[in-house]
């Protein structure tokens, strides 16, 4: 009876072994055998990024997640780190998602998702967040400036992750600068400058600094207008007709420069204007009501801004519409004469053409003479042998 009861209780050992070995290996296969699977994640700085852990089976063991610094930030459906931006999103035996709100640059980093069989098993996903660059602000000039100052143009950006890219532009075409990087903690600051002298063609020209970045759907700009001031350069504009005595008569003093030089004075002569009463000056234009031969002479207008003097002459002579019709190209006797020419020349055509056309094989019509007034054909043939012949007799040869 004690045998008996002592097989029962070894036979019942090595079944329960058997069994205990059995599940042992499923469980290994259930969680010893796989990784978490988990995804790297980009964001913007201020965004929302969500952090997913799975497996693909799972014998009811844990899945955790952890931030850079290794803090727990959930086990399971247990939240451990006191974090505001950091929720559950979904807690099962095969995945495990979180999110962080507000995300900054301080979130950017390697988080570890655990699987807690033995040994644990670990995977890293890369949390990407992207600082977004400031606006950008153009600095170092001063308006306005002068001609021949050389000037330094500096447009900056701040915060960027990775760090931007400024490009300039003159009007609408592209201009290189120098750039300038320093980083701060994770983020960048970018400094890019154009150096250059400014002369007259300068004057209004717009300077664009354009910021380019991942972060940013569309670009930054801002842009700063030059104002450059200039000594004046003045000239008359010239009449398109001749002045003619009695006519009316006007001349524009015709000025650039910054700023606008002004007023615009007129003399004559090295002296002012003779008759006031006909010579009137309205701003930059003097008109001259009814031209006379006294009015012959040299004008000059002069103007002034703060950092020259500029002037310009025109030399008046009034003509006397009479003697210019007199001495002036008689178009008609002109006229006349071309058509005599080309009517001789055709003429000379005509004649030409009807003598070439009566005289048309004239030259080779001797040797068939006789031929006509032969009765046969072979009468026709001795007498054109004859003319050969008596051709033959009348050569004469020049020594």
């Amino acid at each position: 009876m004690i045998f008996k009861q002592h097989f029962v209780f070894i036979l019942y050992s090595l079944c329960a072994s058997v069994f205990k070995v059995a599940g042992t290996k499923s469980k290994a296969k259930g969680g010893q055998g796989q990784f978490p699977i988990t995804q790297n994640v980009t964001v913007v700085e201020g965004g929302s990024a969500n952090m997913t852990c799975r497996v693909d089976y799972n014998d009811n063991t844990s899945l955790q997640w952890s931030n850079p610094a290794q803090q727990t930030l959930f086990f399971g459906d247990k939240k451990a780190l006191r974090d505001n931006r950091i929720e559950l999103i979904r807690a099962s035996s095969q995945e495990l998602t979180i999110k962080i709100g507000d995300v900054s640059l301080s979130d950017d980093g390697l988080y570890t998702c655990s699987l807690f069989t033995m040994p644990v098993k670990t995977t890293k996903a890369f949390l990407t967040v992207l600082g977004v660059p400031s606006r950008p602000e153009i600095t170092g000039f001063t308006k306005p400036a002068l001609e021949g100052d050389t000037i330094t143009l500096t447009c900056s950006t701040l915060g960027s992750k990775p760090a931007a890219n400024i490009r300039w532009f003159r009007n609408d075409k592209e201009v290189q600068g120098s750039k300038e990087l320093n980083a701060t903690g994770k983020s960048f600051t970018v400094r890019s400058s154009l150096q250059f002298q400014v002369d007259k063609g300068e004057d209004g020209v717009a300077y664009t600094c354009s910021v380019e970045h991942v972060s940013l759907s569309n670009l930054y700009t801002t842009t700063e207008v030059l104002e450059v001031h200039y000594a004046p350069l003045l000239e008359i504009s010239k009449p398109k007709i001749d002045p003619l005595e009695g006519q009316y008569f006007k001349l524009e003093c015709v000025s650039i420069g910054n700023p606008i030089p002004e007023p615009v004075l007129w003399s004559k002569d090295g002296g002012e204007l003779p008759d006031i009463e006909r010579m009137i000056v309205e701003g930059r234009e003097l008109t001259i009501t009814t031209l006379n031969k006294t009015d012959n002479g040299t004008y000059r207008c002069e103007a002034s801004n703060h950092l020259g003097t500029s002037t310009a002459e025109y030399k008046l002579f009034v003509y006397d519409p009479n003697a210019l019709g007199q001495h002036g190209p008689d178009h008609a006797l002109i006229g006349g004469v071309v058509a005599v020419v080309v009517f001789i020349t055709l003429c000379l055509i005509i004649v030409l053409g009807r003598y070439l056309a009566r005289h048309k094989g004239t030259y080779l019509t001797h040797e068939a003479k006789g031929a006509e007034d032969a009765p046969d054909a072979d009468t026709a043939i001795i007498n054109a042998e004859g003319n050969h012949v008596h051709a033959e007799e009348k050569k004469e040869y020049f020594i």
